[in-house]
Parts: structure tokens; sequence; C-alpha cells
């Protein structure tokens, strides 16, 4: 049993404990909250939010921890998956162990210790991949993968509840920076141009590209360049460098042995009164109806995993993530984050059109699962 190797490397103080806070309520924040309060700098407020963290992170590091325990299909007791649980617990054990916070001083070093709690996470998301494809190896290959959804929901409630705990604490940790760029309040930017990050994000995609096959389509952005709003510029980067990644891996492997011009990928970004709307759009072929619903599952990937039991997971976040598959599934989580979604509608034998909605008013209540 996975809660029996628990008990071996912790003790059952701290287990009782996390159980405890587990079952406390969380609290959400909006992104408009966070960009109020952060640009309302003083050290008091840096305190109020360190006192506020060091109250909720434990909350909601306790409740995944929990999950880890009692995963179905002996996926508890992959290594992998004990290894992100140990992750989980040291951080729940660090917070707790921290003494209340009253001055400036304490705050800081709060500060400290919970960047280093974000640095321990940062190979969470291969490493559970990993646990799955450790899963996966064991299965009955009969096995229809519809009978794992209670795995596909337990990773969408993980991953989501990882992205609110990461920008609680990168948020935090980035008001400290004493020369922030300007209309930026922490992780948030008040005047982002998504055109400006929508051509930023592909020409990242295109380099991908042209390393693996050496040429890469046109990627051709529509919008205007002027309009701005607030939002999380990293999130918005990831989730455009997925989609534009997708839309030109399907181009180029149609085009590849054609004598044709491989046809641009068109991005439009459109302002709405509610959302913003980016539309990515490709002519690589479409998918199948019958494989609509895969693509946003973690258990289906076609794509090589780059990851084995011996690979070093190196330091970075989200650089590997074209290999295992995650990348759709976790897109549309980032935006569903802030009050959004991710559609993708798909013409079998023309392409695929992918519409990325972004809340623009801000008042969204973070998911907390």
């Amino acid at each position: 049993m996975a809660a029996k190797k628990l008990y071996d490397s912790f003790s059952k103080a701290l287990i009782d404990e996390v159980h405890r806070w587990g079952a406390m309520k969380q609290t959400g924040v909006t992104l408009r909250y966070m960009m109020e309060f952060g640009s309302r700098f003083t050290h008091r407020n840096h305190i109020l939010a360190a006192q506020f963290l060091h109250k909720e992170l434990p909350i909601r590091i306790a409740r995944r921890a929990i999950e880890l325990e009692s995963l179905p299909y002996g996926l508890s007791e992959k290594p992998a998956i004990l290894k992100v649980r140990d992750w989980y617990l040291d951080s729940f054990r660090d917070l707790r162990s921290f003494p209340d916070i009253k001055d400036q001083n304490d705050e800081q070093e709060f500060t400290k210790m919970i960047n280093l709690i974000k640095v321990r996470h940062n190979n969470v998301v291969p490493t559970m991949a990993l646990g799955v494809q450790q899963l996966k190896k064991g299965l009955d290959p009969k096995l229809d993968y519809q009978d794992l959804d209670d795995i596909h929901q337990f990773l969408d409630r993980f991953y989501m509840s990882r992205i609110g705990i990461r920008m609680l604490i990168g948020q935090h940790v980035a008001l400290h920076e004493p020369n922030p760029p300007p209309d930026r309040i922490g992780y948030i930017h008040a005047k982002m141009s998504p055109v400006e990050v929508a051509r930023n994000a592909s020409e990242d995609a295109r380099c991908v590209c042209l390393r693996e096959y050496g040429s890469a389509p046109d990627v051709n952005v529509y919008g205007d360049p002027n309009f701005t709003f607030p939002y999380v510029p990293t999130h918005l980067h990831l989730m455009v460098f997925e989609l534009v990644k997708n839309s030109l891996r399907a181009v180029e492997e149609r085009f590849m042995d054609s004598d044709k011009l491989a046809p641009p990928i068109r991005i439009i970004v459109a302002d709405g009164l509610e959302d913003v709307t980016i539309k990515v759009s490709d002519e690589g072929g479409g998918i199948p109806r019958s494989g609509l619903p895969r693509i946003f599952t973690y258990l289906y990937s076609t794509a090589k995993n780059p990851l084995d039991e011996q690979s070093d997971l190196g330091t970075g976040d989200m650089a590997t993530m074209a290999g295992y598959g995650y990348g759709l599934p976790i897109s549309r989580l980032y935006a569903r984050y802030f009050g959004g979604d991710l559609q993708i509608i798909s013409m079998e034998g023309y392409g695929t059109d992918a519409y990325l909605h972004l809340s623009r008013l801000g008042d969204s209540q973070e998911p907390l699962p």
C-alpha cells in the first residue's frame, strides 16, 4: 500500500496533520484581485499576502498529497508518483514548520522558502507523466481507456491545482522584483498585447519545427497590435505555443512529400466585450471525428515520450511538453484557470481550428479542485 510507504519516511503526526489541513476550505482569488492588491505596494500588503499564503498553501498542498495516496489501478505505488507525493509532503512540512509571519523580516524569509518550494515542484508534470507511463506498461492492452476516466479526472484536478499554487507563489515572489518592467504587477501584465504574445509564441514554435523538420510553414497573425488587456503573458505564450506547434507539425507532415507549398497557419485575435478570442487555423488535414475526444486526455498520446526511468529530468518546467502529449489538456486548464476555455473544431481532410477564449473581465474565481 502506498499509504504504508508514507509512514516509513514521514511521521504519523505529520500524516495526521496533512489529513486535518486537507479537510479545510480553500480560498480562491481572482485575476482582478491579484492585480489590484499587487498594484498597491506596501510592506504591510506584503506581510498580509504572506500570512494568507502561509495558511492557504498548506491546505492546497495537503489535498493533493491525500489524493496521491489513493489513486486507482495501483498508480499511487508507481515510483514516479511516490517521488511527487514526497515533494508535496516535504513542502507541506516546510510550510507548517515556518513560524507565524509578524514583520518584514519574517515575510522575506517566507518568500525565499516558498520560492524554493516552487523550484522543488518544477518537474511535477514530466514526473507524473512518467508515473502514468509506468502504469500503462502494466495494464492490459485490451483495456478500453474509457475505463481510466477517473485517472483523467484526477490529473485534471491535480494539474489545475498546481497551476493555482504556482500562480500564487510566483505572483508573490515576482512582486519583490526591484525594477519591474512598465505595467507589470508580478506575473500579470496590465497592458498585455495578445497579438505581440501570439507572434513571439509562434516564432518559438517555428524554431522547434525548423529544428525537427528542417523547414517550417509561415505563421500569419491578424489583429490590432495596439489592443491590450490584463493577463498573464507566460500563460498565454504557453497556450499559443502549444497550438501553433501542433498546427506546424500537422502541416509539415501533410505537405512533406508534396510539390505544393505548405500553406501558412493563420492566427486571428478578436477582442469582444467579454472574451478575447484567439483562433489558430491550419490546413494540416484535420483530425478524424472519432479521434477528437482523445485529444484532451493524458493517456492516448501518440507522441514519443522523452522521459524514461533513466532520464535526467533537468530543471525545465514546460520545455519537454512536446514529447508526452500533455500540451492540449494542460493548455485548456490554463485557459480555464482564469475563466476562459479552449475548443478544437476539425475538418478531416482539410484542417483544424483551435479557439482559445480568454475572459477579459478578470473577475472569474479560481477553480478550486
